[in-house]
């Protein structure tokens, strides 16, 4: 582990922690991002898995870490090694993490300086699992799909969900490919370019799931398993994301954000291997969320209910 220890003395509030392989340049653009944020009160650890010169090694990253240090932020990397596939990975990190809430952000993203701010603002208020950006894609700009533009907010407070594959709620997902959550956005009057003194109230929507930006209550997280599941998956898998929002999301709830301001560099995956989906082929119960014989099914839709998922001292 590489990192400053008069600065990792201090605790943070957020703890941001991001997983990378074999993407030196977009990780730094990513890094970069983080400088500007108008939140400052987190701590950001690197887990490297990459199979050429380490990240850190390089002189584009130490520039950006630098900037970070100079602004109060901890920039901690980690070599994790051999890969075991991303479920490892994330909980590698998750067993690093100290603070009460931890950011998983993907390697290769641009965020608007307002994000993490207005993300911790929202977890805060809501008391939830978690809550995330959708991450758009600026190249589909001019690709309008307004029948994947379909918003539900949440009418009240942030409740506890179960969303499992397949069934209407899981069509969800649709709002975030190509570029159709900023569409919605425009549509709904939400400038791209906020700042601290714009009082302006998110939008807190029902999601099936959120990729490459979810802040999570670290306790709420751990209380589900985390990420402990990837034991019972080969290391070429997807969806271990997936897997672990719907577990927290039957027990505590979680939402999306809007504005989101989140962008995608819109690079080629590096998980090429997708035949073994997390979501899919193990279940969202786990030690801490009951057995599967206590699941309670709807007649109708056939889909557990939330109560019959949660633990029998709850």
């Amino acid at each position: 582990m590489l990192g400053r220890p008069w600065i990792e003395a201090m605790k943070s509030a957020i703890d941001l922690v991001i997983p990378t392989y074999n993407r030196t340049t977009a990780l730094a653009v990513t890094l970069t991002s983080l400088c500007a944020q108008h939140f400052r009160d987190f701590r950001i650890l690197v887990s490297d898995q990459s199979d050429r010169q380490a990240p850190f090694e390089t002189g584009e990253i130490q520039a950006v870490r630098r900037v970070l240090e100079l602004h109060g932020q901890s920039v901690e990397f980690h070599k994790n090694l051999p890969r075991r596939g991303l479920a490892q990975q994330r909980q590698f990190l998750l067993d690093h993490v100290s603070a009460p809430y931890v950011l998983y952000l993907d390697d290769d993203l641009i965020l608007e300086p307002y994000v993490i701010g207005r993300m911790f603002q929202a977890i805060r208020e809501e008391a939830c699992g978690f809550v995330g950006c959708g991450v758009i894609g600026l190249s589909y700009l001019d690709d309008f799909r307004p029948h994947e533009q379909v918003v539900q907010p949440w009418p009240g407070p942030v409740q506890p969900e179960t969303v499992l594959p397949d069934p209407q709620a899981w069509q969800r997902y649709r709002l975030h490919n190509a570029a159709n959550l900023f569409h919605v956005q425009e549509q709904q009057g939400y400038n791209a370019r906020l700042l601290p003194s714009d009082d302006i109230p998110s939008c807190k929507y029902r999601v099936a799931w959120i990729g490459g930006c979810v802040l999570y209550d670290t306790a709420k997280l751990r209380s589900v398993g985390g990420f402990e599941f990837w034991n019972d998956l080969p290391s070429a898998h997807a969806g271990e994301d997936v897997l672990a929002q719907l577990r927290v999301m039957a027990r505590f709830g979680g939402c999306g954000l809007m504005p989101s301001g989140v962008y995608h560099q819109e690079l080629s995956t590096t998980v090429d291997d997708r035949r073994v989906d997390a979501a899919r082929v193990l279940s969202i119960l786990n030690a801490s969320s009951g057995s599967a014989s206590s699941i309670v099914y709807d007649t109708q839709t056939g889909i557990p209910s939330a109560d019959s998922l949660l633990p029998k001292d709850a």
